[in-house]
């Protein structure tokens, strides 16, 4: 019997998409289309590979309007802020179809009397790309298209919060050749049994620590890189010489877009004391003005949680942290569309917290921050350092040696200086600790899904 696949949307709580999902059969014969075809597409040039690339990502954007509605109706996101995933998209992707070919050309690592050396990158094979829902589109653009780009073939297997992305994928890169680019709706039982297969050579994931551990646990014993893109409890250190203003707009903003539900949103804030007091009242004001209700209306800031039980954990992490001694500075009845047992999830701002408290240590997901006041940049240092997350990190300052110097004492993967919770695809996208492994993004994102191929030849006569 088949097995049918149920997007419940949050806006309202109905069933919005239904697909059948892939037999076991289904997914051996998508691996060995994969297969066949990387075969010939790695012979293809870059340049080539370029054109049609550039062509798919055309595509992409000319459906831009209705990708963008259908975000707001799978995952909740306001629709005044979809169509800005679509530019990311975009960016992101005509970015690293830009650079592959220097990323991707031989090495040349200098003469040598009587020999011609170099360094090939070779594609991997079958890249298995594994992508969630907060950001349907910008979490998986990462991975396809340098895996594309550098001679692999890509099966995409989206949430199943998400699942008309990996279509909206497959539609854009339709003039691929055949088996190319292959999507599929899978379980976590199929997907896991084609990670441990034999038949997949690199696993590009996104989503929860647990998630990685599973994704680890069913490479086991195959030998299959794995790159991961994991939790974060990111903070933002706003100093005493910061510009107030903007630093107040830019972490209320990192705390709140799409509800919180964000890898590398701000979850907790640290300002020097000198400027604590100003701080608090402002991001508190600021945070009353977010309108939370309906998505698909042109009015709402604030859209609700991918579903209730996501609201509902962070609600309980909340009314945790005031039992434990903390203000909750925001009145939910100041948001009508608040109600317990549903996704609809009122922002809040938290003082008098500390590291004792779940919703400063534990991955809230949510629209929910806490803010501690702090002596020095030692201690603010400790306090982001004290964390089992590493993927980003900001800090707001008018001394660029002083973010330098303070950045290269924390353990993430970016350092931010005066923004926080962006991706700009000339950089490296990684973590640290349990916020995974590995490098997407960037010329260097090229080295974990190519292999390297050495050519030592000795020349004749």
């Amino acid at each position: 019997m088949t097995q049918i696949l149920k997007t419940i949307t949050p806006v309202n709580g109905g069933i919005y998409v239904e697909r059948p999902l892939a037999t076991p059969a289904e997914a051996e014969a998508a691996l060995a289309r994969a297969r066949v075809a990387q075969a010939e597409w790695r012979r293809v040039p870059v340049s080539e590979r370029a054109r049609l690339l550039y062509a798919a990502v055309d595509a992409f954007v000319a459906a831009g309007p209705e990708i963008a509605r259908e975000i707001t109706w799978q995952m909740g996101r306001p629709v005044r802020y979809t169509p800005g995933e679509v530019r990311g998209f975009e960016e992101r992707a005509r970015y690293m179809i830009s650079v592959a070919e220097g990323a991707l050309a031989d090495i040349d690592v200098g003469p040598k009397e009587g020999f011609r050396r170099f360094i090939r990158r070779d594609p991997l094979g079958t890249v298995f790309v594994v992508a969630p829902w907060n950001y349907p589109y910008l979490t998986a653009v990462n991975a396809v298209v340098p895996a594309l780009m550098a001679g692999n073939a890509v099966i995409l297997k989206h949430s199943h919060q998400t699942p008309l992305c990996a279509e909206r994928f497959a539609e854009a890169f339709g003039d691929l050749p055949p088996g190319v680019f292959q999507h599929i709706h899978a379980d976590h039982d199929t997907t896991a049994k084609m990670i441990g297969s034999g038949a997949v050579d690199f696993v590009a994931f996104t989503g929860s620590v647990a998630g990685g551990k599973a994704v680890e646990a069913a490479a086991a014993g195959h030998f299959v890189g794995i790159g991961l893109e994991l939790g974060g409890k990111d903070p933002g250190y706003v100093r005493a010489d910061a510009d107030l203003k903007h630093a107040v707009e830019t972490l209320v903003d990192g705390a709140f877009f799409n509800s919180g539900q964000s890898c590398c949103g701000i979850e907790r804030i640290y300002v020097h004391a000198s400027v604590y007091d100003a701080f608090v009242e402002s991001a508190v004001e600021l945070t009353r003005q977010y309108v939370l209700g309906d998505p698909t209306e042109e009015a709402t800031t604030l859209g609700p949680m991918v579903r209730a039980s996501a609201a509902d954990f962070v609600r309980g992490q909340t009314a945790e942290a005031v039992r434990e001694g903390a203000r909750a500075l925001i009145d939910a009845k100041g948001f009508a569309a608040d109600k317990a047992g549903t996704p609809y999830l009122a922002p809040q701002v938290l003082t008098g917290v500390d590291h004792s408290m779940r919703v400063m240590t534990e991955e809230s997901f949510g629209p929910v921050v806490g803010i501690m006041k702090v002596a020095s940049d030692e201690e603010a240092v400790r306090l982001m350092n004290d964390s089992p997350y590493g993927l980003t990190a900001s800090v707001f300052t008018r001394d660029v040696d002083a973010a330098i110097a303070i950045g290269d004492q924390v353990a993430t993967g970016t350092w931010f200086l005066n923004r926080c919770d962006y991706l700009d695809p000339a950089l490296a996208w990684t973590g640290v600790k349990d916020s995974g492994r590995g490098c997407t993004l960037s010329t260097l994102g090229y080295d974990y899904l190519t292999r390297p191929k050495s050519f030592h030849l000795r020349l004749p006569g």
